[in-house]
């Protein structure tokens, strides 16, 4: 399975990042054989689509499980529609992230947790 943790860095050592369009990278993992991939995310910087170019990203690198902080409604709609899991992350290292995914420790999110545009500059993380 190939799972996908927002990061702001390109490392297994690197802190996840709560944001999902907005995340300077991503950290993919295919749990069945251990490689560890960095990508950094095409759309973190655009005016706005972030969260469905994030998306298309994600699935043409076969990601099937995102793990990350918050995700806005458009972007979840999407995940959903696409077939990717998603599961809530607080904080920590990319590493312990994955420790806790693949312990079964992270908890699902089944709903949008932030409002749209989320990410973008200036915006808090109300909820």
């Amino acid at each position: 399975m190939k799972v996908a943790i927002c990061s702001q860095g390109d490392s297994l050592d690197s802190n996840v990042d709560s944001r999902f369009g907005r995340c300077p990278y991503f950290v993919l993992v295919e749990t069945d054989t251990g490689v560890v991939e960095a990508a950094a995310n095409p759309s973190a910087m655009v005016g706005h689509g972030a969260g469905i170019g994030t998306v298309q990203f994600l699935v043409s690198k076969g990601v099937e499980v995102v793990c990350t902080g918050n995700v806005g409604p458009n972007a979840y709609e999407a995940l959903r529609s696409s077939g990717i899991k998603v599961y809530s992350v607080d904080s920590g290292t990319v590493r312990q992230v994955l420790e806790a995914f693949t312990a079964g420790k992270l908890k699902p999110i089944s709903n949008p947790n932030v409002r749209s545009h989320q990410g973008m500059f200036g915006h808090t993380a109300d909820k």
